[in-house]
């Protein structure tokens, strides 16, 4: 049920690869309408820093569990052996009306459809050889670890229930821009 005095909280989904951040971060260097940008929180995830990648808060499993035992997250997953949180401070923002962009596991789009208002689910795919190459080339992931998210990308090409799906298997500027218009619609 749509509530028109909440924010939207939109869900960025996809492969490992895919492109997620990048995407978020290109909306916010393009941002010129007078809309209010969306906040884009910083992830708390239980893995050491990456200048290379995203930028997020790194903690180690034990801070990550006290954390989420004192509440601080409104949005936790884990996947591939890591834990990702996002703290509530974006449950004040999105009743104040503010829209908030993250990217988060797909595992969770139903339970947070459940638990706020206003939630906008996009996908963002990417095909199968793309994806692969690029996780890859990042070199994050070895062994089993890689195969395991390979084989995942491989299996999860489509989110039929997505709001919108975004193609970034090109050029960053257009899948951006795609991004963007879905932003200030």
């Amino acid at each position: 049920m749509k509530n028109s005095t909440w924010g939207t909280l939109y869900l960025v989904i996809g492969n490992s690869g895919s492109g997620k951040d990048s995407l978020i971060q290109w909306v916010l260097k393009n941002w010129s309408s007078t809309k209010i940008p969306p906040l884009v929180p910083k992830r708390i995830i239980t893995r050491p820093p990456s200048p290379k990648t995203e930028e997020y808060g790194s903690v180690s499993e034990a801070e990550f569990q006290k954390m989420s035992e004192n509440g601080s997250f409104s949005l936790q997953w884990r996947s591939y052996q890591i834990f990702y949180g996002v703290r509530t401070e974006i449950n004040d923002a999105l009743a104040t009306g503010r829209s908030i962009l993250v990217n988060v596991s797909r595992q969770i789009v139903e339970s947070t459809r459940s638990r706020f208002p206003n939630v906008c689910i996009i996908f963002i795919r990417v095909p199968f050889t793309i994806t692969e190459a690029r996780i890859r080339s990042r070199s994050r992931e070895h062994g089993m670890e890689l195969e395991a998210r390979l084989k995942r990308a491989q299996e999860n090409q489509d989110f039929p229930t997505a709001d919108y799906t975004i193609d970034n298997s090109g050029d960053l500027e257009a899948a951006g821009a795609q991004l963007l218009k879905i932003l200030l619609q």
